[in-house]
């Protein structure tokens, strides 16, 4: 599965922050946490992608307007256009191999017929199996690199060996900046036009993670829990301040490198604390973020060691009360158990993010 709408969320960073519409994803970050460090997994939803690197970018202020131009030297490139009254205009690529981009008063239109590097989506639609409300399909229990990363609390302990599978991330689709992100309707009753703006069409598995994020969003918490999908960096650091304070840390797994599916051994762990907002990265044209405030969890990062001497630090969320969390989880199948009878604890794939207070 793949989205392919790839280099409009660059191209419009550079168009609004030429024309200083707003501050950057990054100086928020640090206005607003200046004491926290941003992990790699946030970090690398804010880089330009790759089809940006080794190119040349000029900006032009104008009265009235912007021009930014992209590219190597009479080669394929972009440029941007910002005048008065009309929005934003963006074309990049060779002709019949581009993406253009408007940016008016009815918010973003997108049109893609880019044959670069497209953009994978991890998570099939329905599956996530880090929102409780759902049940597991037979699929999933069968296919879904994420099974192994359940396990019991009382496992949790030096010396414990687990069977893990540690996969990249492969949802690539980087942060919009808020502005830009909140001008686009993220809604189920607004989906077709959703489509439309992301040249996505229906019936397809793009169409269906797209109406599988927006189901999980605007679905209710369980009981004790608070939940907010995030559609910027912007709006995930305010829910998380909101809950916990600007004294925070953020944390995520890092991996070595990626292996496949082997025996890993528990050499450490380290409690973070009993209150915690968890972040899961969701499938979508751009990055958003499933944030969810839990009660009865605790939150750990656990150092691992792999047969194949791959290290790993996987920050790990344990549930010590999960009465109210649908009695078909992937979890209680996983291990099998029953709901509220165990502490249940997962660790965290890369791009998804504990915020814990200090």
């Amino acid at each position: 599965m793949e989205f392919k709408v790839v280099h409009f969320v660059a191209i419009l960073s550079v168009a609004f922050v030429a024309s200083h519409a707003a501050v950057s994803c990054e100086d928020y970050w640090r206005s607003v946490l200046p004491n926290t460090p941003m992990p790699k997994s946030i970090s690398e939803l804010l880089r330009s992608p790759e089809w940006m690197d080794d190119k040349s970018t000029a900006v032009d202020v104008g009265e009235g307007n912007v021009g930014v131009e992209t590219g190597t030297t009479g080669g394929p490139g972009t440029n941007v256009q910002v005048g008065k009254g009309t929005g934003v205009g963006v074309s990049t690529g060779a002709p019949g191999d581009e993406t253009d981009v408007g940016v008016g008063k009815g918010g973003v239109v997108v049109r893609s017929d880019h044959k670069g590097k497209p953009v994978y989506v991890g998570v099939s639609p329905g599956s996530n199996p880090f929102i409780y409300n759902y049940a597991a399909s037979a699929a999933q229990l069968h296919d879904d690199p994420n099974v192994a990363l359940f396990f019991l609390e009382k496992d949790l302990h030096q010396g414990a060996n687990m069977e893990l599978h540690f996969t990249r991330p492969t949802t690539q689709t980087p942060f919009l900046p808020r502005y830009v992100a909140d001008s686009i309707p993220f809604s189920s009753n607004k989906v077709l036009e959703i489509f439309e703006k992301f040249s996505v069409k229906q019936n397809t598995l793009e169409s269906e993670a797209i109406k599988n994020t927006l189901k999980e969003c605007e679905a209710p918490g369980i009981k004790g829990e608070e939940k907010y999908c995030a559609t910027s960096l912007e709006n995930m650091i305010d829910f998380t301040a909101s809950k916990l304070g600007k004294k925070v840390s953020a944390v995520s797994t890092v991996v070595e490198k990626e292996s496949e599916m082997q025996r890993f051994s528990i050499i450490g762990s380290k409690k973070l604390g009993e209150k915690a907002v968890i972040c899961h990265k969701q499938s979508y044209p751009y990055a958003v973020f499933y944030c969810h405030e839990t009660n009865n969890v605790k939150a750990y990062t656990v150092s691992l060691v792999g047969n194949d001497g791959t290290k790993a630090k996987a920050a790990a969320i344990c549930h010590t009360d999960t009465s109210s969390w649908n009695p078909k989880h992937l979890a209680f199948q996983v291990l099998n158990v029953k709901p509220g009878s165990v502490p249940v604890c997962h660790f965290l794939p890369e791009d998804h993010v504990v915020w814990v207070p200090y």
